[in-house]
């Protein structure tokens, strides 16, 4: 194990975030370059190489936690990689993305801050990557069976790259102009430099991986034509239907959905506008939404120059401990303060959005709203509380209802949807076309990214399975499996 006695000797300490009026005026990741390996062996150290290791659970990819702490504590970082690449494709997205429910379950955190988790993997793979240790790892023999993956966000390209390792010709399709899907376009710069992605799919194409950008399935190629084209079939699409606002006003200029307004951003950093058509600046901001995706809208609008921001919640504001009813070591509901949050704005809990009030063009000025309560059960306005608030700009960021049904993807391959409206699947991943999987959000609903991959890999395993009979790929998880919550 790593140092027995490094939880007592040594407190938690986290990445170093670049000054706010610096980060603010660019697009880079907010954490100062190199801060963490000075302390990372330390913060490793504080691993107890606990006899039940909870935050085995707490992570759907089932992340060797415990071995790649002492690993890292001994900073014998080749080893240390070895081990988080056993049970994850791409630990460079988690450690940056994913909100650690490892961390929540850890048991350290049942009395003291829990391990940095997230840190020491963004530190090992960073390590690896530079030291040259993450190599394509093409497949020895090919199978002469290919699978077609329809979507390259997360769990799109995790089961790609299992797929490809085991020896199928793998094609990937993406209707966006680039691969990663919301890794792509949904994530701010800030939070996840693109190159990121980009020397994944450079590994990806060494190993055998073919990727087909600008391609929507049940647009410019008929679902039910491509399954007859492909040997089996994987749906990554995603839960890309974003809830809507149906409330007076929605129709005025300047109400966007989020997934309308951070795409453009994304897309002048690779270089394809010079200016977003969809800018921030000097405009008053509101952010309908209290999550990871507001807050990136919230990120957003900052660095481009908003006059002022304001993140509105319908729900109550969280407490800063756990709640009695939120007990270790489920993932408990908490404030959370995001980089964005630290870069200025207002945060509004518990008010409704009850219309928009726009200009004599037809653009949106003011957003009224009003503060609501928790009766019997039910959100309930509070009477007198009416108030109107100015915003030129308004994104909504409220979550997503399912899979995308417009495209034709769902109807032309006769799927069967839950009651969710997510598309069905059995216990190997297959929906009710034989030869036909589905992985992430598209069967699962909106959820984290690590539970992507997860699903990814698991994909993997029951196409493999349903290929050749039999398959030695990892299945980390189950389609019934859910979070550690209450």
């Amino acid at each position: 194990m790593a140092d027995p006695k490094g939880f007592l000797n040594h407190g938690r300490e986290v990445a170093q975030s670049r000054p706010v009026g610096e980060r603010v005026q660019d697009w880079n990741e907010v954490y100062v370059p190199g801060s963490l390996l000075p302390i990372i062996s330390k913060q490793a150290s504080r691993c107890m190489d606990c006899g039940i290791p909870f935050c085995h659970n707490g992570c759907p990819l089932g992340n060797l936690i415990p071995e790649w702490n002492d690993y890292a504590y001994r900073e014998d970082w080749s080893a240390a990689q070895e081990r988080l690449h056993a049970t994850n494709n791409f630990p460079e997205f988690t450690g940056r993305l994913c909100p650690a429910p490892c961390e929540a379950a850890c048991v350290l955190g049942i009395n003291q801050p829990a391990v940095t988790i997230k840190n020491v993997e963004v530190s090992i793979i960073d390590k690896a990557w530079d030291g040259g240790d993450v190599k394509p790892q093409a497949p020895e023999r090919l199978s002469g069976k290919t699978v077609a993956v329809i979507g390259s966000g997360p769990a799109g390209l995790a089961a790609a790259q299992q797929l490809t390792r085991a020896g199928h010709t793998v094609a990937v399709y993406e209707r966006a102009d680039r691969i990663g899907g919301l890794l792509r376009y949904g994530i701010p710069e800030f939070k996840m430099e693109k190159r990121h992605i980009n020397r994944r799919i450079e590994q990806m194409r060494a190993e055998g991986t073919k990727f087909r950008t600008g391609v929507e399935i049940g647009r410019d190629i008929d679902a039910a034509k491509l399954r007859r084209r492909y040997d089996a079939v994987v749906i990554a699409a995603g839960s890309t239907t974003a809830r809507d606002l149906p409330v007076p006003g929605r129709e005025l200029k300047g109400v966007y959905q989020a997934m309308e307004y951070l795409p453009l951003a994304n897309k002048v950093q690779e270089g394809d506008y010079v200016t977003t058509p969809v800018s921030a600046e000097g405009k008053h901001v509101v952010v309908i939404g209290g999550g990871d995706t507001g807050a990136d809208c919230v990120g957003t609008a900052h660095r481009q120059g908003a006059a002022s921001v304001t993140q509105l919640e319908i729900m109550p504001r969280p407490g800063e401990d756990r709640a009695p009813h939120q007990p270790w070591p489920t993932f408990p509901m908490l404030y959370k303060v995001t980089s964005a949050h630290e870069e200025g704005g207002e945060r509004v809990y518990a008010v409704n959005t009850t219309h928009f009030e726009g200009d004599e063009d037809g653009n949106v000025q003011f957003l009224h709203l009003v503060e609501v309560e928790f009766i019997d059960g039910k959100l309930t306005p509070k009477p007198g509380t009416e108030r109107k608030i100015p915003a030129q700009l308004v994104t909504l960021a409220m979550g997503f209802t399912g899979t995308d049904r417009e495209n034709g993807l769902v109807d032309q391959f006769a799927l069967d949807l839950d009651e969710r409206g997510n598309v069905a699947r059995d216990a190997e991943f297959q929906t009710n076309v034989p030869g036909v999987f589905v992985a992430g959000d598209a069967g699962r609903g909106q959820s984290l990214i690590v539970w992507a991959i997860a699903e990814g890999r698991s994909a993997a395993r029951g196409v493999d399975n349903f290929l050749t009979g039999a398959s030695d790929l990892p299945a980390p998880i189950r389609p019934t499996d859910r979070a550690l919550t209450v």
